[in-house]
């Protein structure tokens, strides 16, 4: 599409959109959000990037490919998830570590997983679909 307003508008909403991808999942855990809506969100605002500047300016600005993200994701989420079987205890058991007053978990590790699954499985369709039509 050859719309300066929406290319323009494009890259400032491409940033906010991720920073407020961010912030939904890291507040997901107790509030509503969390590693599913943050990753759509996050995918929305690439999407809407490659709406207004075409595939392959989205595919250079995310400089990975969607697929590996999406595999690293997926792989996080698992490992995360059987975290909790080496300290025998049942499967997606919470595990906390404390450090410096910084309260670090295994939910934490299982929602980053998800958003980033979520963000790459979401784009790789996308993209693939705009290329193909």
């Amino acid at each position: 599409m050859n719309s300066l307003i929406l290319s323009i508008g494009a890259r400032f909403l491409t940033a906010l959109f991720l920073l407020f991808s961010l912030f939904v999942l890291l507040r997901g855990h107790n509030s509503p959000g969390g590693g599913f809506i943050g990753g759509l969100i996050g995918a929305a605002g690439f999407v809407l990037y490659s709406f207004a500047a075409g595939v392959g300016a989205a595919r250079s600005a995310l400089r990975v490919d969607p697929r590996a993200i999406g595999v690293w994701g997926m792989a996080l989420a698992v490992v995360a998830g059987l975290a909790s079987a080496l300290a025998a205890l049942d499967p997606f058991t919470g595990l906390w570590l404390i450090v410096a007053d910084l309260a670090l978990s295994t939910v934490l590790v299982f929602d980053i997983g998800v958003y980033l699954a979520v963000f790459g499985a979401i784009l790789t369709l996308v993209f693939t679909l705009e290329e193909t039509l």
